[in-house]
């Protein structure tokens, strides 16, 4: 039983390390949104979460090695997966790429989940606590 809590805690807690990051990146490019040639960026979560839980090790040919737990990631990197430019949709004069739409959207979206999953391991130990409480 500690095993299976283990592993549940730990999924859930990366999971919210690499939302909390994603919301980071989202954030800077709201913050951006009148820097000229700024570039939009943003992460696959999925692809960033196997990454940090090590289920694929090798999904990001970009990402460096760490040697040590303690080492940061890249910058512009999220749990050792590199963030990507954000394909341009409307292009505008002064080379920024930042749609204060999508970025709204992406970011809600993101906040949200972030939200579930808190509100989900809340419920897990509601229901552990009871149950041992009898």
């Amino acid at each position: 039983m500690v095993g299976k809590l283990d592993t549940f805690f730990k999924f859930h807690e990366t999971a919210l390390s690499v939302r909390g990051q994603r919301q980071q990146l989202l954030a800077s490019n709201i913050v951006n949104a009148d820097t000229p040639n700024y570039k939009a960026k943003d992460i696959d979560f999925s692809s960033a979460l196997s990454h940090a839980l090590g289920q694929n090790p090798n999904q990001s040919p970009t990402a460096l090695n760490k040697t040590a737990g303690k080492h940061m990631d890249t910058p512009g990197s999220v749990a050792g997966v590199a963030a990507q430019y954000r394909p341009t949709v409307q292009g505008s004069v002064d080379g920024n790429t930042v749609d204060m739409d999508v970025e709204r959207n992406q970011f809600t979206d993101n906040a949200l989940r972030y939200e579930a999953s808190l509100t989900m391991i809340n419920m897990q130990i509601k229901g552990l606590l009871a149950a041992i409480q009898g």
